[in-house]
């Protein structure tokens, strides 16, 4: 018996203690782990030139099927749209989007059918990148673009703050006495003693200014930098590069007024980055509740204080990667563009604020000054080798376009059911 109870307590110890490993075992398990880990981090193997063409054909597939629901839902809207209804801004947008694949399938088309022409499309792709519908493009291609747009946007914000530091430009003296006032204060304060002007001061003073008169008296390169910040390719003469940022501007307007009606709170997430990006307010690695607030700022300056949306873009190009709390960047942003406007402007500006009592030697330096602009946009004309067929006739000020906010919801056109009606009566 007790031979047998030591015979279980040995095997209880036997079974209860922790193996030692031997010197096999020792050997053994670094060479099992060694293979353990190749097995489960093998190296991605590269993908041959028939899985390469598979996959380019699957991801051109889904997009062709994307693109198809997209226009089956744009469908809808149009026929929303011609019943009477008001679209709202994400409807609005999307009917806006697809029209645009549309108008890049034509020419993206071209390579699909002619064989082998899908050869020449990273070329193609590469000298004019806005080519590809947006339901073809791949998560690495939007990440490239946005990175680009980026760094662009750093490096226009550059030269703004260099340009800020090298004008010598002043504020005119105009006839009014509260006009002058403020002027002289404006100039006084940011020019001389270096103290900052009130927000009530740079308010007054950017109201002054009006979009198609800024726009009308940017030099080139002030041109140029606005048209890469706002993402839009600097080819042409200034009558171009005009017309394309007034005719982006008076998008943003129109969706400023859509929002400020269904309020920031509707936006999502991506739709808000979105938002601030196309008004060069800076979206990477900020949160959602400071998109909101710049966002909301943006608009109460726009809308609310009547400040031109020209300057706007310009602030938040001037502000943009530079750390700031609260709006008080803003308001710096907008005194140091203030600042560094042209000369041609400034006159502009006064003749345009006290035309009654201008005189007439005024009204001959702006003529004059404006002569000069003209005969440099013929030259640009005459160089290029064409007349220029664009006829920059859009405007931007608000006496053109109020300030009302179109109805967002559905409300059906009942125009002809109110005829009816009164014909009924009449009857």
């Amino acid at each position: 018996m007790r031979y047998n109870s030591t015979l279980k307590q040995d095997s209880s110890k036997a079974t209860t203690s922790p193996a030692v490993p031997t010197k096999e075992t020792a050997q053994t398990t670094p060479i099992v782990s060694d293979k353990t880990a190749a097995t489960t981090a093998p190296a991605e193997p590269k993908l041959t030139l028939w899985e390469k063409v598979k996959h380019e054909a699957q991801h051109y597939w889904d997009g062709t099927k994307l693109l198809g629901y997209e226009i089956k839902v744009s469908t809808k809207l149009v026929a929303k749209m011609a019943s009477g209804y008001e679209l709202t801004r994400r409807e609005d947008r999307q009917l806006q989007r697809t029209i645009t694949d549309i108008i890049r399938l034509v020419p993206f088309s071209m390579f699909v059918i002619v064989p082998f022409a899908e050869l020449l499309l990273p070329v193609a792709l590469k000298l004019f990148p806005n080519m590809l519908p947006s339901t073809y493009e791949s998560g690495k291609d939007k990440e490239a673009k946005t990175k680009k747009l980026r760094k662009t946007r750093t490096n226009v914000s550059q030269f703004l703050r260099k340009t800020v530091v090298e004008s010598g430009m002043k504020f005119p003296v105009t006839t009014t006495p509260e006009q002058k006032e403020k002027f002289a204060l404006f100039f006084k304060q940011v020019r001389n003693s270096g103290e900052a002007p009130s927000r009530d001061l740079v308010l007054e003073v950017a109201r002054l200014f009006k979009d198609d008169l800024v726009l009308d008296n940017l030099s080139r390169p002030q041109l140029v930098a606005m048209a890469k910040y706002m993402n839009l390719q600097p080819f042409g003469t200034n009558m171009i590069l005009r017309y394309r940022i007034r005719y982006r501007m008076r998008q943003l307007k129109r969706d400023d007024r859509a929002i400020d009606y269904e309020g920031v709170e509707s936006l999502s997430v991506p739709e808000l980055q979105t938002a601030c990006a196309s008004r060069g307010i800076k979206s990477y690695g900020v949160s959602p509740a400071t998109l909101r607030d710049d966002l909301r700022a943006w608009l109460d300056l726009r809308l609310h204080q009547k400040v031109p949306s020209t300057l706007l873009v310009l602030s938040s190009a001037y502000s943009y990667g530079v750390t700031a709390e609260g709006e008080d960047s803003h308001y710096y942003a907008l005194q140091s563009v203030l600042s560094a406007l042209p000369e041609e402007l400034y006159h502009e500006a006064e003749l345009d604020i006290s035309s009654d009592a201008a005189t007439n030697k005024q009204r001959l330096e702006v003529i004059k000054e404006q002569q000069e602009l003209i005969k440099d946009e013929n030259a640009q004309e005459e160089e290029s080798g064409h007349i220029i067929k664009v006829r920059d006739n859009l405007s931007l000020d608000d006496e053109h376009h109020s300030d009302v906010v179109p109805p967002a919801v559905e409300k059906p056109n009942t125009d002809g059911v109110k005829a009816e009606e009164k014909k009924k009566e009449e009857k």
